[in-house]
């Protein structure tokens, strides 16, 4: 198995002596784009996820994810105890990369799941030796709803009290995207040719604004189901959850004050006038639009009528002066033939 290296084996220093309390993951845009290439590369259209090296900084419990890599990653689908990470190659990477920026250091590794396998805990030992708490990012390469791509553990020693050695296990901590001025600027480049986000209409509006009441939705759903089953005695409680759905009930806004009442019915009438309004103008505009449509195409008919008979008119001029000459020519022969006929 991989995690059984040799001993002559090279192994860096952990770039951490001290083991830090995780906290949270900052990760930023190139990392996102390094997985999703990465992902294309090697596993597209297969059941297969690919594994990589994440670099950055770690700053009181926070990991400062800036930059990562992919290693040759291959496992046995029937038997996750059989895998296979190549650290040669991830040793020879990290030497490449330290030389371009040395304040990047192996923080943790990602995989595109889309869930923690069995092997993943092995890996995690493995990557132990480069860096003493290492983060678990799994990055979800095909997001279907509109929550954050990432999801980001690290490993802890837990006891279950029963008398039995503590294992280690997978423990979740918050993730974020983060972004510096200049990956902003590269993401809105890139994100003008998928769909061009200067152009701000009604339709785009209204789609952002579905998009951000179904992530609502979501997480309302999250808490809903979580919270039933607390109370079915399915999941134990946690009081730091619970902590946080009370502030967010405390800051919900008391609507049965009389003043917040009158002001957002003030706001909503003031708006539906604005509605109102602009769908009469609307109305009337495309009104005099179909009236003014009505008018020329009635120009352009009888136009089109006049020049008819105008080509009738000549036709029949024609005709008639074609019979007219037809007709002096024929008197001029029978002129011309009674003189001799006298003779």
């Amino acid at each position: 198995m991989a995690d059984d290296l040799p001993l002559n084996a090279p192994v860096l220093a952990p770039t951490h002596s001290v083991r830090t309390v995780p906290k949270d993951v900052v990760v930023h845009p190139i990392v996102l784009l390094n997985a999703v290439d990465h992902y294309n590369r090697v596993a597209r259209d297969t059941k297969r996820r690919v594994v990589g090296i994440l670099l950055g900084e770690i700053s009181k419990g926070t990991y400062d994810i800036t930059a990562s890599f992919a290693v040759p990653f291959e496992e046995d689908e029937k038997d996750p105890s059989i895998w296979f990470l190549d650290h040669n190659f991830l040793e020879n990477m990290h030497a490449m990369f330290k030389k371009v920026n040395a304040r990047e250091k192996i923080i943790g590794w990602y995989s595109t799941g889309p869930r923690i396998r069995p092997g993943d805990i092995n890996i995690d030992k493995l990557i132990r030796r480069y860096t003493p708490t290492p983060c678990y990012v799994i990055i979800d390469v095909k997001p279907v709803s509109m929550k954050i791509p990432t999801t980001a553990y690290y490993a802890a020693e837990e006891s279950k009290g029963d008398g039995n050695p503590p294992q280690w296990t997978f423990k979740h901590m918050p993730s974020e995207i983060g972004a510096l001025e200049a990956e902003e600027v590269g993401v809105e480049h890139l994100l003008r040719d998928v769909k061009d986000t200067t152009i701000s209409t009604l339709a785009n509006q209204v789609t952002s604004k579905l998009a951000a009441i179904r992530g609502l939705q979501e997480r309302l759903g999250e808490i809903d189901t979580y919270l039933k089953q607390v109370l079915d005695g399915k999941l134990p409680i946690n009081h730091q959850i619970m902590y946080m759905l009370q502030d967010v009930f405390n800051l919900l806004p008391n609507i049965a004050v009389e003043e917040l009442v009158r002001a957002m019915s003030i706001k909503t009438n003031d708006m539906s006038l604005a509605i109102y309004l602009a769908s009469i103008i609307r109305s009337v505009v495309a009104l005099h639009n179909l009236i003014n449509n009505k008018l020329v195409n009635k120009e352009r008919e009888k136009s089109a009528e006049e020049k008819e008979k105008e080509r009738e008119r000549e036709s029949k001029d024609a005709k008639e002066k074609k019979s007219a000459a037809g007709k002096e020519g024929a008197k001029a022969e029978k002129e011309k033939d009674k003189p001799n006929a006298d003779k």
